[in-house]
């Protein structure tokens, strides 16, 4: 994720500056100007030679460029110059020079450069690991609305890593990140209002956010969706949309929402008792999960197999391996 990140800045800065500024004054007045000492042109030259506009690409020409621009205090030829020594592009891979140098543009505003040198922190590349520091670099970047480093900030909050554990801290990150529509975040939330950590226990906040994520195809959430509707926890109980939303989650390969699906169409809660397909969805279950689960599964599969004749075991068996064979398409 950081290394897209990264690259996508990268792009972003060669096409609205190196470009827009070329375009305004044209590569040899960029030139004239570099050579002058004139520091954002020397940036912009070498995002120039970085990237060929309007000339041969030449990464030499590029780090000498970012380098004269970086010394003058130019953060965005030292974010540049960062991701340069990161991936070693041009130049040797060095991550104490990339930390220098994100170091250097962090504490001037840079967005890319806090995130890398946060990820240089956790990682302990070109620096000692310090979980303390990496929350700080972070911290900057989530105050500038970066939606990841609010989620991983959130994340430090929870678990106590680099930050004293704070649950209302780690509430108030997941919410920037769930509003912007960060699933993991929407699905953290939920768990937050679920047990009443940083926030107070809500039952119908925690359904909301289950469903923000699970709407956009989070399983666990859809799963969690499915069993609040069951339960009429937070919710009002309906047994068709549980069914629904275990349906969904089972057609994602979860076992316990295959398992799940199986005992509603078991009990015809929800959905047309069929004990062919509740049989075929225990099956699937029982396969697909482990340990405890796999035990629990199998025991509700034995029960409903006991039930069905001969004819209607094959039936079901030859279902069940239909709809794995279907990737959950050929189910019904």
């Amino acid at each position: 994720m950081l290394v897209k990140q990264i690259k996508i800045a990268i792009l972003f800065l060669s096409l609205a500056c190196g470009a827009a500024f070329a375009q305004s004054f044209g590569v040899e007045e960029v030139t004239r100007l570099a050579e002058a000492g004139d520091a954002e042109a020397q940036n912009n030259l070498g995002v120039m030679y970085h990237t060929g506009q309007g000339v041969t690409p030449d990464l030499n020409e590029a780090i000498k460029w970012y380098t004269l621009a970086a010394e003058q205090g130019r953060s965005n030829a030292q974010l540049n110059l960062g991701v340069l020594y990161n991936f070693g592009m041009g130049v040797p891979q060095d991550f104490e020079q990339a930390a220098y140098w994100f170091a250097l543009a962090a504490e001037q505003g840079q967005l890319m450069a806090q995130i890398s040198l946060a990820a240089l922190y956790v990682s302990g590349q070109g620096v000692q690991t310090n979980y303390a520091e990496a929350a700080k670099y972070y911290g900057m970047a989530a105050e500038q609305g970066d939606v990841g480093a609010q989620l991983t900030l959130a994340e430090m909050y929870l678990s106590g890593q680099g930050v004293d554990q704070d649950y209302e801290q780690a509430a108030h990150y997941y919410l920037l990140a769930a509003e912007k529509g960060e699933v993991a975040a929407q699905f953290s939330m939920a768990l937050m209002y679920r047990d009443g950590l940083g926030v107070e226990q809500d039952y119908e906040e925690a359904a909301n956010f289950y469903r923000m994520a699970a709407d956009q195809g989070h399983i666990a959430a859809m799963f969690s969706m499915a069993a609040m509707y069951e339960s009429g926890e937070g919710i009002e109980q309906n047994f068709e949309e549980a069914f629904r939303w275990y349906r969904l989650a089972a057609g994602q390969g979860h076992p316990s929402s295959q398992n799940n699906l199986g005992l509603m169409y078991e009990s015809g809660q929800g959905v047309a008792e069929n004990p062919i397909r509740a049989y075929a969805w225990l099956k699937i279950a029982s396969t697909l999960s482990t340990g405890e689960e796999r035990v629990r599964f199998q025991s509700n599969r034995n029960q409903v197999e006991a039930q069905l004749s001969a004819e209607q075991l094959t039936e079901a068996n030859a279902l069940s391996d239909r709809c794995l064979e279907s990737r959950y398409r050929e189910c019904e």
